[in-house]
């Protein structure tokens, strides 16, 4: 997608890393993308339940794609006020400071590995002191145990990191660390708050639970806010030096981008999994319903707050029709065969392939189709398995009204969406009914990587500040409720049974 550029006009590169591909947006101020570029990123599975990518390949196609999208806009790096850096959050590398080598590949969100420690640390009570000082629930999902699993499992890793030698990073770290040629080792606090070593309330790293996980601190990169001064790109990157002015987690940097800047405002991403944040401003509440509590981008040193439920398994679920069960050829064809059924016929698809994540956390749950019958078709099964993005995503919302109502404040009214999966219009309204509220679509529905060219936008001074971006916001559609409010309860009691049969022992 291109638009035409103009003189003087001032643009931001945003460098989007996702668990699935690497992408580059060129955005004009107004929020307008001028011009994309995008590779594919190989997952490799070495065992049932671990996820790995290769961090050499990140970094090489990330830079690939930021090139091929400045030619593509038909502007130079010197045209370019700032780039603004998002990613995938979870995923964990180790590199040698000397050869900005990986020390082994990168070990991606979605991997189980690090479960045994979890189990440990539950068991030796350490999860409430966690959850205080992070806001997070103890899983394998956060970075903590994945560092610990490469210290303990990688030859010599341990007596590296002891003399210094290592460093740690997720994936914006590692692309901040070559894209300034090694000269900055940083992150920010929204990814910071991922990794289960970080203490939302002080904005550092915690001593207590770096020994606890016995992982050295002087792996860690500095903490920075998401809109701040993140050095210059080597000259030989993109032709010319360029500012980098913003740094955020995907899931925080697509509440940005959806302009949810206040208190109530929510957002769900629909990628390979699916992401709901609710801001709740400098509040920092500890959920009672299975949710985290995660930083949010940050204009300035003052902590900013979400409340956050994951799905691990959302487009997936569609790959994997894909790819499994060979019952589409791409992707795009799942909304007209799971359209040409007028409802699932009975049947629910509980998609937990690597453990069911928000509100559950049932780890060692395994996918599931009930409801079965004679007549049941591949149709049915395709509905069903769009429909399971809709329920985890409803179950996320009402486990977030409770935590809303505990803390006094108002429900959320409306659920702002992005991320790949809300184009499919029979998944936005099935979501829609679930919930009783509108789901509105934006106008520019990749909010990821405009809440990082915003991000750095603001720190450039391209922006006078967020209430700018606010006004930028436009709905391309909304999607208001049809089913009875009584249906929909009875839809997700029978989606809450299913899950309970997946997760029997």
């Amino acid at each position: 997608m291109t638009t035409s550029t103009s003189p003087g006009q001032a643009y931001l590169l945003a460098l989007d890393q996702g668990t699935s591909s690497s992408r580059s947006i060129v955005f004009d101020s107004r929020g307008g993308i001028v011009a994309m570029a995008q590779r594919e990123l190989p997952q490799i599975y070495p065992q049932p339940g671990w996820v790995e990518h290769d961090a050499m390949e990140i970094w090489r196609g990330q830079l690939a794609t930021a090139q091929e999208a400045l030619k593509k806009a038909g502007i130079a790096a010197k045209d370019v006020a700032a780039i603004g850096i998002t990613n995938q959050r979870e995923t964990a590398v180790l590199w040698n400071r000397k050869t900005g080598q990986p020390i082994h590949h990168a070990i991606v969100w979605q991997d189980r590995r690090g479960e045994p420690l979890c189990a440990q640390l539950r068991e030796q009570g350490k999860a409430s002191l966690i959850q205080q000082r992070t806001g997070l629930i103890v899983d394998s999902y956060f970075s903590g145990t994945k560092i610990r699993w490469l210290l303990d499992n990688v030859p010599g890793a341990r007596a590296q990191a002891e003399r210094g030698e290592l460093a740690f990073g997720t994936i914006d770290s590692w692309l901040l660390w070559q894209l300034t040629g090694g000269a900055l080792h940083a992150t920010d606090v929204s990814n910071a708050s991922r990794t289960m070593l970080f203490d939302v309330h002080r904005n550092q790293w915690d001593e207590e639970l770096l020994a606890l996980l016995q992982v050295p601190a002087s792996l860690m990169p500095k903490v920075l806010p998401s809109s701040a001064d993140y050095g210059r790109t080597v000259e030989t990157l993109l032709g010319a030096p360029v500012r980098i002015g913003g740094v955020a987690g995907d899931q925080q940097s697509a509440l940005f981008g959806q302009a949810c800047l206040r208190e109530g405002m929510a957002k769900n991403t629909y990628g390979t999994g699916c992401f709901l944040l609710m801001h709740t401003g400098g509040r920092f509440q500890k959920s009672a319903n299975g949710l985290v509590t995660t930083s949010a981008a940050q204009l300035d040193a003052t902590p900013q707050y979400a409340l956050e439920g994951s799905v691990f398994v959302a487009g997936a679920v569609v790959q994997w029709l894909r790819d499994g069960l060979k019952a589409i050829e791409n992707s795009a064809q799942v909304e007209a065969l799971a359209a040409s059924v007028p409802d699932a016929g009975g049947v629910m698809l509980v998609p937990a392939f690597t453990g069911l994540g928000a509100p559950y956390w049932q780890p060692d749950a395994r996918g599931t189709i009930t409801g079965l019958t004679r007549g049941s078709t591949v149709a049915h099964v395709a509905r069903a398995a769009l429909e399971s993005i809709a329920f985890q995503s409803a179950a996320l919302l009402q486990a977030m009204g409770r935590d809303a109502a505990a803390a006094g404040a108002a429900p959320v009214a409306e659920l702002r969406v992005d991320g790949g999966a809300c184009v499919n219009n029979l998944l936005m309204q099935f979501q829609a009914d679930l919930l009783g509220i509108p789901v509105v679509r934006p106008a520019v529905t990749e909010t990821t990587a405009l809440g990082a060219a915003y991000l750095a936008g603001l720190a450039a001074g391209v922006y006078a500040g967020p209430e700018e971006l606010q006004s930028q916001w436009r709905a391309e559609r909304r999607f208001t409720p049809t089913l009875p409010r009584d249906r929909a309860q009875e839809l997700m009691q029978r989606w809450e049974h299913a899950v309970r049969q997946a997760t029997v022992a």
